[in-house]
């Protein structure tokens, strides 16, 4: 059976939002080093809610930006949010980045929509990329877009055959579409593997600024179910994912991370016995590919989705625990085929 609940409001993001521009956002040297010349400059990144150092989400697009750095020498930049930010706020962040002479430009984050669109509008010779996003269309947009609910599907199968008490639980940062596919990934893939298996379903808030950026509010979901009985929790809440591995290592609990392979973060090194796997995502692989189309004068646009097929979902094996689990592995890998071929469908919400 599931159940699910919902964290009341409380208190405010707890995520230190580095460095702000009155205006647009905060940005890296790389960004402010040549100003006045738009020679020599590419990608250009601006983060989603909890901002770099979430060691998720941003994260992995920040990874992505670095590979193009190094790979094509030229300039990039990157900028974080602000804290209660307009939909203008981020056109705006957008359009400096454009005028500025950064191409391609992308917005990390559904979020990012409205921004995408307007500023795509203004600057039809400039490439822009959304993540998390389908929805935008445009000559010169690109929708990098994932099969969230097949590698989180995978992630069930892990939870219903590491728990020892046949109760595990999920925690998304806030419920709308994008985390109910993950959600009902998971959910079904516990059930498919073990049907008694019981899954708790919490949301952190309503507000995304508070829901993916409060390691206080994930940790407090977690810590509810890790007391009602539930011995693996897998997250879907970006930075306040943090809060969750935390309360998950605290009880020697397993908890599955999301984005990023969270085993090897450094910042949850102390946490890492407990992250039994993550469901990763290849943002910065697809950031890197726009970035890539861009310099070689074939931009990419239109719905790019990656899939297990692709390779561009997956569960992370940096824990030796779960990568040495032979059962677990031969039952992943039947579930992974039977999804690739189609004999598994996989539910979205």
């Amino acid at each position: 059976m599931r159940r699910v609940s919902r964290i009341a409001v409380a208190g405010t993001a707890t995520a230190s939002l580095a460095l702000a521009l009155a205006a647009c956002g905060g940005t890296s040297s790389d960004a402010s080093s040549s100003a006045g010349s738009k020679e020599g400059k590419g990608l250009a990144i601006a983060y989603d809610v909890g901002g770099k150092g979430d060691q998720s989400f941003n994260d992995a697009a920040y990874e992505g930006l670095k590979k193009a750095k190094s790979t094509f020498g030229y300039q990039v930049a990157d900028q974080e949010p602000k804290d209660g930010e307009s939909d203008d706020d981020k056109a705006a962040r957008l359009v400096n980045l454009a005028k500025a002479g950064y191409n391609p430009v992308v917005g990390i984050g559904y979020s990012y929509a409205p921004a995408v669109k307007e500023a795509a509008a203004k600057f039809p010779k400039t490439t822009f990329g959304i993540v998390d996003d389908s929805s935008v269309q445009g000559k010169n947009i690109a929708d990098l877009v994932f099969q969230e609910n097949e590698v989180s599907y995978l992630a069930g199968v892990t939870a219903a055959l590491k728990t020892k008490t046949d109760h595990v639980g999920f925690v998304g940062g806030v419920d709308n579409a994008l985390i109910n596919k993950f959600r009902a990934g998971f959910e079904q893939g516990v059930k498919d593997t073990k049907k008694n298996v019981k899954v708790d379903v919490q949301f952190l808030d309503e507000d995304p600024a508070k829901g993916f950026a409060s390691p206080d509010l994930g940790k407090a979901a977690a810590e509810k179910q890790l007391e009602d009985g539930a011995d693996v929790v897998y997250h879907a809440a970006g930075l306040s994912g943090q809060g969750v591995i935390g309360a998950a290592a605290a009880a020697k609990k397993y908890a599955i991370g999301v984005d990023s392979d969270q085993y090897n973060q450094k910042p949850l090194a102390a946490f890492k016995k407990s992250i039994i796997t993550s469901a990763t995502k290849g943002v910065a692989e697809s950031i890197f590919k726009l970035a890539e189309s861009v310099k070689n004068g074939k931009p990419e646009t239109g719905v790019r989705t990656g899939d297990l097929k692709s390779g561009e979902v997956a569960l992370a094996d940096s824990n030796p625990e779960f990568k040495n689990d032979s059962k677990l592995q031969a039952a992943l890998k039947k579930a992974e085929a039977g999804i690739v071929d189609g004999t598994i469908k996989v539910a979205v919400k």
